[in-house]
C-alpha cells in the first residue's frame, strides 16, 4: 500500500525534546524516534524514512558519527538530515555540514521555520529522485535505459566471472508494424514486449531498452542450458501474446534473441555484446523467432 504520509526519523536521547517533536510533526508526518546512534542505523533499516531530525549530542556515539555512517550506506545515503542541536558556534555547524548534513537548526528552533525546512528538504529529495529517475530509466517502458544498462553492466561484468550471459533481443519485423499500423500501436508493441520480457527475468538480471526495437539483458545463470530454457521460455512468451490494433486487427509478434557466454576471450562488456549481436543477426537471417546461442 502507498504511503499517504512521509516518514520522519528524529534522533534524539532527551524525552522532552521527543515529545515537542512529536507534537509540532505527528499531525503531517509519520514520525519513528530512536534514542541513539544505534537505534537510528535500525530505523532506517526498518523503515521507509524519508528525512531525519538528528541531535548531535548524544550518549555512544555522538551526531556527526551517525551522520557520517548513514551517508555511507546506501540504504540511507540519500535521506535529507537536519540537525537539530543546541551549539550553534560555527565550527560545530561547519563539523555538521562536513558530515554530510543538509540543513542545521539551533535550538530553541522556530517551529514555523523548522516545518519549511523539513518541506524544502523534502522537495528537494523529490526532485532529485525524479532526476534520477528520468536519467536511469527508460521513459516509455520503465526499464533502464541505454546509459543506465551501460553503466550497470560495467560493473557487473567488472565482478563477474564465466557465469555472465548477454542477450540481445529485437523485435521482429517492426518496421513494418510502424508503417502498417502508426506509432502508436508500434509504441504499445514495445512496452508490452518490454513488461513481458521483465516478466521471466530474476530480480539481479539487468535489462535495458538500448535504442528503438532493441533491447539487452545481463544475467548471472548456474549453465548454458538454464539461460538457454529460460530465454526460450522469453520468446515462446511473446509469441503467445495477443495485441489488437486500433481498428481491431490482431497483430503478430516474435522476437529473435542471440546469447552470448563469457569466457577467457572476453575481455568486455562490448565483448560480450557484440557476440550476443552476432547471434542476434544470425537468428534474425535464420528466418526470426528463434534464439541463437554462441
Amino acid at each position: 500500500m502507498e504511503k499517504t504520509k512521509k516518514t520522519i526519523l528524529v534522533v534524539d536521547d532527551t524525552e522532552t525534546n521527543i515529545d515537542i517533536m512529536l507534537e509540532l510533526l505527528s499531525d503531517k508526518y509519520d514520525v519513528v524516534v530512536a534514542l541513539d546512534g544505534k537505534s537510528a542505523f535500525d530505523a532506517v533499516g526498518d523503515n521507509e524514512v524519508d528525512l531525519i531530525l538528528l541531535d548531535i549530542m548524544m550518549p555512544d556515539i555522538d551526531g556527526y558519527d551517525v551522520c557520517r555512517g548513514l551517508k555511507a550506506d546506501e540504504r540511507s545515503i540519500n535521506i535529507p538530515i537536519i540537525f537539530i542541536t543546541a551549539l550553534d558556534d560555527e565550527k560545530s555547524i561547519e563539523k555538521a555540514y562536513a558530515a554530510g548534513g543538509d540543513d542545521y537548526v539551533a535550538k530553541p528552533f522556530k517551529p514555523l521555520e523548522l516545518l519549511a525546512r523539513i518541506d524544502t528538504q523534502l522537495k528537494l529529495k523529490e526532485l532529485i529522485n525524479h532526476l534520477n529517475y528520468i536519467s536511469s530509466y527508460d521513459e516509455m517502458t520503465g526499464i533502464y535505459n541505454r546509459r543506465k544498462f551501460f553503466e550497470l553492466g560495467e560493473k557487473r561484468f567488472a565482478q563477474s566471472t564465466n557465469e555472465l550471459y548477454a542477450v540481445m533481443i529485437d523485435i521482429d519485423k517492426f518496421k513494418n508494424i510502424n508503417d502498417s499500423y502508426g506509432h502508436p500501436t508500434g509504441d504499445r508493441v514495445i512496452k508490452i514486449v518490454a513488461k513481458t520480457v521483465s516478466e521471466y527475468l530474476s530480480h539481479d538480471a539487468i535489462f535495458g531498452r538500448l535504442g528503438g526495437e532493441e533491447f539487452a539483458i545481463l544475467c548471472n545463470c548456474p549453465s548454458p542450458k538454464s539461460v538457454s530454457e529460460n530465454i526460450e521460455s522469453i520468446r515462446a512468451a511473446v509469441e503467445a501474446l495477443e495485441l489488437l490494433s486500433d481498428a481491431g486487427e490482431s497483430i503478430k509478434l516474435t522476437i529473435s534473441e542471440g546469447v552470448a557466454k563469457r569466457n577467457s576471450a572476453t575481455k568486455s562488456l562490448d565483448d560480450l555484446l557484440r557476440v550476443a549481436d552476432v547471434a542476434l543477426y544470425e537468428a534474425k537471417g535464420l528466418g526470426r523467432n528463434r534464439v541463437i546461442f554462441r
